[in-house]
C-alpha cells in the first residue's frame, strides 16, 4: 500500500512532498515506491501518530478502576484522536489494586484494536504527601524497588514516577534506570535534590510544572533544575489550564525541540460531558472541561493530544516542535524510538493525517492498518 500525493514530516520533521509505501506493520520505502495499491491524500498532511505517555483514562474508563475492558476501551478512543500508542497510567492505589491493573494491561497487550500500548507509567505510590496533588496520601507509600521490580514483572514499567527528596529515592533510581525511564513526580524536591537525582538516574519530569514547587527567582526548584538539564526530557500539559499559555511558550523555548513532551494526563472524564467522576478512587468533578478535587485541586485532565496539538499551534508553539513534541520526543523518553515515533524505513507505520490546515483528522494507521 502506497500513501501519495500528500506533505510528509520525513525523518528529520521537514516536510516535503513524498509518497510512503508500507508492507505489514512496517514502513517499506519513503520517496521512491514500487506498490501499486495507492490511497491518495493530495491536499493532506502526514505526521507521525502521537503518543500519549501519560494517560490514566477517558472514555469513562480508567485503568486504576478495576475493570478488565479498560485498557482496550481507551485503546480504541484515543486513536480517533490521533494517538497511535500509549503508556496507561495507574495512580497512588492499594498494592492490590495495582496488581490487578497491571495484569488487566498486560492481558489488553496485543490485542488492541486501536492505539498500542508500550507498557505502563507508574505514577506513584513513591511521591511526597506534600505534593500528593489528586493522588491518594493514604496509598503513599516509601521506596520499594521489591515492590517495582514485582510490578514490572507483571507488564513492564515504560516509566516509574518518584520524588526525588524521600528517602530512598536516588538508590531506586539508580536501580530503575537499567529498566526503564525514572521521572521526578509530585515533588516537593529543591533545585540541588532534583539536580542531584538527575546524576542518580532521573531522565524524566512529570507533568513540569504541576505538582512541584514554582519556578522562583532564587528557588529555581524542580522546573529550574530541567530547565538546566539538557539530559531531562519534560512532560507538559498544553490544555491550557494546567499552564497558562505565556508560561508554556517560555518553557517550549528554553526546553527547545528535542525534550518538550506533550501528555493528556487525562482522566475518565476525557472526551465525556461536566459531571462527577473518579480517579484513583477519589471524587473528581469537573465543569467547563476542568477536573477537580472537592476542594479545588486541578485533577489530571479531560484532553487529548489532538485537542492539545492545536492549541500548541494557537498558542505560537512552531509546527516543527509541536509535531516532534506528540511523536517523536515521547518516544525518546520511553526508548521506542527504534519502533515508532517518525516517518522512516523500518519503523511501525503509525501515521496521522490531517487536512491541509491542520484541523481534521483525514485518517489513522496503527501499524500499517487503517484504523480510521
Amino acid at each position: 500500500m502506497v500513501i501519495k500525493n500528500a506533505v510528509i514530516f520525513d525523518k528529520d520533521f521537514e516536510q516535503t512532498k513524498k509518497d510512503i509505501e508500507i508492507s505489514g506493520e512496517k514502513i517499506a520505502a519513503v520517496g521512491k515506491t514500487s506498490g501499486s495499491d495507492a490511497l491518495n491524500f493530495e491536499g493532506c498532511v502526514v505526521m507521525p501518530g502521537f503518543i500519549d505517555i501519560h494517560t490514566h483514562g477517558c472514555g469513562g474508563y480508567d485503568v486504576t478502576d478495576g475493570r478488565k475492558e479498560s485498557a482496550g476501551e481507551m485503546s480504541e478512543i484515543l486513536v480517533k484522536n490521533g494517538v497511535t500508542s500509549f503508556c496507561p497510567t495507574t495512580m497512588t492505589v492499594g498494592v492490590e489494586k495495582l496488581e490487578k491493573a497491571f495484569q488487566y494491561i498486560k492481558n489488553t497487550m496485543g490485542c488492541e484494536k486501536g492505539a498500542y500500548i508500550h507498557g505502563i507509567n507508574m505514577e506513584g505510590p513513591f511521591i511526597s504527601p506534600a505534593k500528593k496533588g489528586a493522588q491518594s496520601e493514604k496509598d503513599i507509600l516509601p521506596p520499594d524497588f521489591a515492590l517495582f521490580e514485582k510490578l514490572n514483572s507483571i507488564c513492564p514499567v515504560k516509566i516509574a514516577d518518584i520524588a526525588p527528596e524521600i528517602p530512598g529515592a536516588f538508590d531506586f533510581a539508580r536501580r530503575a534506570k537499567n529498566i526503564c525511564a525514572v521521572s521526578a513526580a509530585h515533588t516537593a524536591a529543591d533545585y540541588e535534590t532534583a539536580k542531584a537525582s538527575f546524576d542518580c538516574g532521573i531522565n524524566h519530569a512529570t507533568h513540569l510544572f504541576n505538582a512541584m514547587p514554582p519556578l522562583l527567582s532564587r528557588a529555581p526548584g524542580v522546573v529550574g533544575a530541567v530547565f538546566d538539564d539538557s539530559r531531562i526530557f519534560a512532560e507538559i500539559i498544553c490544555d491550557g489550564i494546567h499552564i497558562a499559555p505565556p508560561v508554556l511558550r517560555t518553557a517550549f523555548k528554553v526546553l527547545g525541540e528535542e525534550r518538550t513532551v506533550v501528555i493528556s494526563d487525562s482522566m475518565s472524564a476525557a472526551g465525556m460531558s461536566d459531571g462527577e467522576y473518579t480517579l484513583g478512587g477519589q471524587n473528581v468533578y469537573v465543569k467547563d472541561g476542568k477536573a477537580t478535587l472537592a476542594d479545588g485541586t486541578v485533577a489530571g485532565s479531560t484532553t487529548n493530544l489532538f485537542d492539545e496539538f492545536k492549541n500548541l499551534l494557537r498558542f505560537g508553539i512552531p509546527l516543527k516542535q509541536a509535531v516532534r513534541s506528540c511523536s517523536i520526543n515521547p518516544a525518546k523518553s520511553i526508548g521506542a524510538q527504534d519502533i515508532t515515533g517518525s516517518i522512516e524505513p523500518g519503523k511501525n507505520a503509525d501515521l496521522l493525517v490531517l487536512n491541509g490546515d491542520l484541523t481534521q483528522i483525514k485518517a489513522v494507521f496503527v501499524k500499517g492498518k487503517k484504523v480510521i
